[in-house]
């Protein structure tokens, strides 16, 4: 993956997670929380497409060590427009090692902007948290 820190990536990567965040408010006013993260990436997945923002799911993330590219198992739930890391849960409480997870996949893939997304909450805002590399 390529460096997406300049100034126009930046104000792109801003602009799709307005939208990102649009899609997901609208998944979560209809669902609710309590489902399995794997129907609210399928239904997240569906109002991306809605919108015609194009994504890409379940991206494998190898590591280099030692200059070999290893699999490791690492895996991006959704990445949009090749800028914006999504990572989903339903957990009760967003922790540390979430946000670690996260800003390790920005790094790992030298992306700048992730959005953490879970929607076991009442209010999806509360759910949402955004990491910058």
């Amino acid at each position: 993956m390529t460096n997406h820190k300049d100034t126009k990536d930046t104000k792109r990567s801003d602009e799709l997670s307005k939208k990102i965040i649009g899609a997901a408010i609208e998944v979560h006013r209809y669902l609710g929380p309590g489902l399995l993260e794997s129907a609210y990436e399928e239904c997240l997945c569906y109002e991306l497409a809605s919108k015609r923002i194009s994504f890409e799911r379940q991206i494998n993330l190898s590591i280099t060590y030692k200059s070999v590219r290893l699999d490791c198992g690492y895996r991006i739930d959704i990445l949009v427009e090749k800028l914006v890391i999504i990572e989903l849960k339903t957990v009760e409480h967003i922790e540390p090692i979430h946000e670690a997870q996260l800003l390790t996949y920005l790094k790992l893939s030298d992306l700048w902007l992730g959005l953490l997304i879970n929607f076991n909450v009442p209010v999806l805002k509360d759910g949402i948290c955004r990491i910058v590399n």
